[in-house]
């Protein structure tokens, strides 16, 4: 551990516990601003996994993402806002933390260094060769997320790793590395803070930018959001409104023909067909709005 770039000293914050709260807060956002720029570096990896992950889900794949603690915990919070976002099924981004549920609110001392689980908790998912394993390791050398990936290798899933740290073991399991380093913690070792913010970023990344290239959403708008709440159906009528210029009230009694389908109220108002004509559309574009729009 003594190598690891997340276990070093921070030596602006040698006197942390002597400062007031104003010196704490400014001290948390410089090392904050530095999370920014670690993952601008990575980028181009994060374009990749992008793209693998796309190509994989076009095919019939899931995006699985497993870790351990903080890094678990994060997979699972981009997976679980993703069917209310883009309303995919549950199934389609899936989140695994060692320890299991428990370990969301708990802490569940061991879970992490058990290898061997990271394998069993993938194929109690029922991995196959068309998914895509993404390991999230702040350190890059957890036990349960190099099993997890070294599992997924041999039925040939597509691996990607996230981590903080450089020279790490997720290296030798991955197809796609995205490593920002963003330094020393101010608590040595507290990877929930840089390191969590920084893996946060990385997976907002790669699962928004999976759903804009499958055609989730249409030029900057969430299109195919599904209305479980008064927040999400307001949007829905937002959206509905501001595609097609209808009034608030045009554009709700629109969605209440068309059970509340984003794209397909759209579709049918702007081509002046059916709500079974639209969806029949929607379909034969594979659900991508822009495409049943521009179809002749």
């Amino acid at each position: 551990m003594d190598y690891l770039t997340t276990e070093q000293n921070n030596p602006d914050s040698v006197a942390i516990d002597q400062m007031d709260p104003i010196e704490i807060a400014r001290l948390m956002n410089r090392e904050d601003q530095k999370v920014i720029v670690a993952v601008e570096k990575v980028l181009p990896a994060i374009a990749q996994a992008i793209d693998l992950v796309t190509k994989r889900v076009e095919r019939g794949g899931r995006l699985i993402y497993i870790g351990a603690g903080t890094s678990g915990r994060l997979g699972v919070l981009d997976a679980s806002e993703c069917p209310p976002t883009f309303n995919t099924p549950p199934s389609l981004v899936v989140g695994l933390i060692a320890g299991g549920h428990r370990a969301l609110t708990t802490a569940i001392e061991g879970a992490e260094d058990n290898s061997q689980a990271g394998a069993e908790d993938l194929r109690g998912v029922e991995l196959n060769p068309t998914d895509v394993v993404c390991g999230i390791a702040s350190s890059g050398r957890t036990p349960y997320v190099l099993g997890a990936l070294a599992y997924a290798r041999t039925i040939q899933a597509a691996t990607i790793g996230v981590t903080c740290n450089q020279a790490s073991e997720l290296t030798a399991v991955c197809d796609v590395l995205v490593a920002p380093i963003v330094g020393p913690e101010i608590l040595s070792g507290s990877t929930r803070l840089k390191a969590g913010t920084a893996t946060k970023m990385v997976l907002n990344m790669i699962s928004t930018g999976t759903m804009v290239r499958i055609g989730k959403t249409y030029g900057n708008w969430m299109v195919d959001l599904r209305a479980t709440n008064v927040k999400l159906k307001d949007r829905s009528i937002r959206i509905v409104s501001g595609i097609t210029g209808l009034g608030r009230n045009e554009a709700e009694l629109l969605l209440g023909t068309c059970d509340g389908e984003v794209k397909t109220a759209i579709v049918s108002h702007t081509l002046g067909i059916s709500k079974h004509a639209a969806q029949e559309r929607l379909l034969e574009s594979a659900g991508r709005l822009r495409n049943a729009l521009d179809k002749n």
